[in-house]
């Protein structure tokens, strides 16, 4: 019993710690939107 509530533990915090770093103000999602835009505005203001 005690092995299974430590897992479902440990998952729980892996879990946690993803959606953090991911989702969270200033995570990885919202890094590669700043970045997209910024790759996107400055493609687009090329000139051939």
């Amino acid at each position: 019993m005690r092995n299974i509530l430590m897992t479902v533990m440990m998952i729980l915090v892996v879990v946690l710690l993803f959606v953090n770093i991911v989702s969270g103000t200033g995570g990885v999602k919202e890094q590669i939107q700043t970045q997209g835009t910024n790759a996107k505005t400055k493609i687009s203001s090329l000139t051939p």
